[in-house]
């Protein structure tokens, strides 16, 4: 891939959100160098069929399992390929893996063989909007999650790196990175509003849903899932088998997701991609300080915009 001029990134405003990982701000949302130079091709290149589905989310909200379920939902005789493929490998990412420097935007597509073919992002909207994603006719699907536990999510992530152990991320260095917004792909607030935006304004393309609504009603909302795709379900015993398929705790227990192998595409291995995936798990975390720091801001982007979801 082309790199980025030294006078664009001295353009941009900078900022060390762990350690001393530099991100940069591009049109008010943060990114690491390659998420940004591959933002920049997707925004150029991207050329998405009306039959696409894409995946939208903040990093650590739940891709990895809606990854899963929407190939299981369009691609009915998926079983074979979920057991032994890990779901970033059947979903790629637009700007970490389709338009990364390996493999090529070429090869990547071309490969992509499911019909429709599906891709994630973790590219905000507001930037997203700029690209031919916003007039095009394919479907998103955007999956959140509550502010704490995807923090939570996002500090255990990062701790996974050879780094970290060495130089831990202390927990209060992280809610301040994630209240301030200085964190690749934030602002969160930011990130989550204008997607819910979308979908009340373009219902029949945009499909907005939380990480807790799948938790407590997965059946449901996979059936309403696939409704949305144009793939709906003619028995009740498909999606019930889906579910079960997609469970977090069986997706768990397949070699490719329990493997200390590396991606070609990212730094952690492809183990690092799966945990607990509770609803709550924040509170053996935060401090009643750090909880009360996030819902005030929770209730003031959220709560103040209609949005009654976080607290």
């Amino acid at each position: 891939m082309e790199q980025l001029s030294a006078d664009f990134l001295s353009s941009l405003p900078k900022h060390k959100w762990c350690r001393d990982d530099i991100i940069y701000q591009f049109d008010g949302f943060w990114f690491r160098l390659p998420y940004l130079q591959g933002t920049l091709k997707l925004l150029k290149d991207f050329k998405p069929l009306p039959t696409d589905v894409i995946l939208a989310s903040f990093p650590k909200t739940g891709t990895t399992w809606l990854k899963s379920l929407l190939f299981a939902i369009t691609q009915r005789s998926s079983k074979a390929l979920l057991n032994s493929t890990n779901p970033h490998d059947l979903v790629p990412t637009l700007e970490l893996q389709v338009y990364s420097a390996n493999p090529t935007q070429a090869d990547m597509l071309t490969s992509c063989d499911a019909n429709p073919r599906i891709f994630s992002t973790h590219v905000p909207y507001q930037i997203l909007s700029k690209s031919a994603i916003h007039s095009s006719e394919c479907r998103i699907v955007y999956v959140t999650r509550n502010p704490k536990d995807t923090l939570i999510s996002l500090w255990h992530f990062v701790g996974k790196s050879q780094m970290s152990q060495i130089k831990p991320w202390p927990i209060e260095e992280a809610v301040d990175r994630f209240c301030d917004g200085v964190v690749p792909y934030g602002p969160y607030y930011d990130h989550v509003s204008q997607f819910r935006k979308e979908s009340l304004e373009r219902p029949q393309r945009v499909y907005f849903v939380s990480y807790e609504e799948l938790k407590i009603d997965t059946k449901n909302q996979v059936k309403s899932l696939a409704e949305f795709l144009g793939c709906p379900f003619e028995k009740e015993e498909e999606a019930e088998e889906i579910v079960k398929m997609c469970d977090i705790q069986t997706l768990k227990q397949h070699e490719i997701n329990k493997s200390s192998d590396l991606p070609d595409w990212f730094e952690l291995p492809y183990n690092s991609f799966f945990r607990q995936g509770e609803v709550g798990d924040y509170k053996n975390h935060l401090s009643s300080g750090m909880i009360q720091r996030i819902d005030d801001m929770t209730k003031d982007k959220f709560h103040g915009a209609g949005l009654m979801f976080g607290v």
